[in-house]
């Protein structure tokens, strides 16, 4: 077991921070409880690690893409959070399936079917399709009350400083302090926070009347068909995400998670922990994208920092002051720091296409490469019955089918630029 020491804690309590941000977005969006997801997403990534055999760098954060169908049961007649909660364990379940299948696939016909040309362009979308999330997290779309206290221009004030402090302290101190260089978020979001505190657009009052210590509010799931046809669906397009996921963290770190610890692994902690949350009213729990910008900014590869910043997670769902001032940290700092990680995302993906040597003259990958960010950024979608499939989900699909017909009518390979 490797010896935990400062260096380790500081940088997973930095990734800690760098994960409050999105993962707490969903709650907050969707009524589920704050503290509850903190602690899901801990446990979570234990489990994660635990089922990858402590080899994959990830903290497990709260999905995006099921928020519309929370919101969508929770707002049903005699729909509740419960209810949707019933449908993301369900839609947990499916991963697990899908881990099994995946087992039998087999290594090389993964890499066959999901080929560069398909999980480049999908790891590109996932940063552009957050990019609005950044956006308007710096001109406090989502927060009305800083605008009429300091401006949209006030709040892009906020989150440009931000932005600045975590470019500085990563590019400055980059041989000067490797250990600070490695703490650019941690950093810029405490720098941020103090000039939202003395532009006055920091609320203290839900500090203020917080307890120290506290339990979290469970809310325990049950189980409708409504439910499921409207969550379970979601599962199979953010498998296809969790594939570019877990290439684009692969990517970073320079080993092939893909083929070990094997991605019927990944999938199967990611469908368990889902469930796990789901049960007691957590949201579903998702390789987090935030996650890749995070180790790619910091350097800070190491699992280790990841399960350290997931019990520091489970430590801190049950601190409700501590909760309630992540909730007061202003939406132009997060949107500052949004920029870059979910831009990191994107160039990632560009990476992986150039590190694979994609020949563009070849016009089978550039069809493929093309479609999947037309029908992504166009948030094209499918609707059938109860079940919508769209946007980065129907890419990746449309993608993997188009470039399977390619294969298997031209019966070539792919070509590739040469050295």
């Amino acid at each position: 077991m490797e010896k935990i020491n400062g260096k380790l804690v500081i940088l997973g309590l930095q990734h800690t921070f760098v994960m409050f941000g999105a993962t707490v977005l969903v709650p907050l969006i969707t009524g589920l409880d704050v503290g509850v997801t903190l602690l899901m997403a801990g446990i979570g990534t234990l489990v994660f690690h635990f089922l990858t055999k402590f080899e994959v760098p990830v903290f497990l954060g709260s999905s995006f893409a099921f928020m519309p169908g929370i919101i969508a049961v929770s707002k049903f007649q005699g729909g509740s959070l419960s209810e949707a909660c019933g449908g993301i364990v369900l839609a947990g379940l499916v991963y697990v399936v899908a881990s099994i299948v995946f087992k039998w696939v087999g290594y090389e016909k993964l890499h066959l079917i999901l080929p560069p040309h398909v999980t480049g362009p999908v790891i590109i979308l996932i940063g552009l399709l957050l990019a609005p999330v950044a956006i308007n997290n710096a001109k406090a779309a989502y927060a009305p009350q800083i605008v009429q206290s300091i401006g949209e221009g006030g709040a892009w004030f906020i989150a440009l400083f931000t932005f600045g402090v975590a470019a500085f302290v990563k590019i400055f101190f980059e041989k000067r302090n490797k250990l600070f260089s490695m703490l650019p978020v941690l950093v810029a979001l405490f720098a941020g926070y103090f000039l939202s505190i003395v532009m006055g657009v920091v609320d203290f009052a839900p500090i203020v009347n917080a307890s120290w210590i506290g339990l979290p509010e469970f809310t325990f799931a049950t189980f409708t068909m409504r439910s499921a046809s409207v969550l379970v669906p979601v599962a199979i397009v953010t498998i296809v995400e969790h594939f570019g996921d877990v290439l684009a963290i692969g990517n970073v770190v320079k080993k092939d998670f893909i083929k070990e610890p094997g991605v019927h692994r990944t999938i199967l902690g990611d469908g368990i922990a889902t469930s796990l949350s789901g049960l007691v009213g957590g949201p579903a729990n998702t390789t987090y994208s935030e996650n890749t910008g995070a180790v790619a900014l910091t350097g800070a590869y190491n699992p280790v920092i990841m399960r350290i910043a997931a019990i520091f997670s489970i430590m801190l769902a049950f601190i409700p002051k501590f909760t309630a001032i992540i909730g007061t940290i202003p939406g132009p700092v997060i949107g500052g720091i949004s920029i870059l990680l979910f831009g990191m995302i994107s160039s990632i993906g560009i990476g992986n296409m150039i590190r694979a040597k994609i020949d563009f003259s070849d016009p089978r990958p550039l069809m493929v490469t093309a479609s999947i960010m037309v029908i992504g950024l166009g948030e094209a979608a499918i609707r059938i019955g109860n079940a919508e499939l769209k946007g980065l989900g129907l890419a990746a699909l449309f993608g993997i089918v188009l470039n399977a017909i390619f294969l298997l009518t031209t019966k070539e390979p792919i070509k590739k630029l040469e050295e």
